[in-house]
């Protein structure tokens, strides 16, 4: 049998992390890894780090769902992925959610199931409402970048005098690869 191992966030710095961390050792976890961010932010250098330590036959262990996951889709993805590799996931204090056990996966599978059904309604939704604004006569989308705008006219000159990498011209211009190539390819200004 693995470890288990725990991890703990909290949204600010203002709240108390400790009681969180306390608990999951109480459970037996050999180490806790945590985060002070919001559960919006994808860089949470905590999780990723436990994510890196847990292997085949571990479980992951946190206070509540909502400490691990930004949302239910991202929540599903990362315990899917724990499951892939053969790692349990147990949450302390919402029910029954431990996917070391039959009634703990049918909690989750629930939950899986839930989390795809959200997703299918918010594309639903975006569908219907850019129907119902092309019908209207609205386009989305960005304004088109006109050949005649500075930052594409110094993008073309950069990268038509070849002194510069491609990187160096993308840094100075603040914008990334593929939009100075869209740029270098806009048609000359006459």
């Amino acid at each position: 049998m693995g470890q288990f191992i725990g991890y703990a966030r909290i949204s600010t710095g203002d709240q108390n992390i400790q009681s969180q961390i306390d608990e999951l050792k109480s459970t037996n976890c050999v180490d806790v890894f945590s985060d002070i961010s919001s559960g919006s932010k994808n860089k949470r250098p905590g999780l990723d780090k436990c994510l890196q330590t847990l292997k085949k036959g571990d479980t992951l262990v946190v206070w509540r769902l909502d400490r691990l996951g930004r949302s239910m889709t991202h929540l599903v993805s990362i315990i899917n992925n724990l499951k892939l590799k053969s790692i349990g996931f147990k949450s302390l204090h919402d029910g029954v959610i431990d996917t070391t056990s039959a009634s703990g996966e049918l909690v989750f599978n629930i939950f899986a199931a839930l989390a795809q059904f959200e997703r299918e309604l918010i594309r639903e939704r975006t569908c219907s409402g850019l129907s119902a604004a092309r019908s209207r006569g609205i386009v989305g989308g960005r304004k088109p970048i006109l050949p005649d705008n500075p930052k594409v006219r110094m993008a073309k000159k950069l990268h038509a005098d070849r002194s510069m990498k491609i990187n160096d011209i993308c840094k100075t211009l603040n914008i990334y690869r593929a939009t100075l190539y869209r740029y270098v390819s806009l048609p000359d200004v006459g």
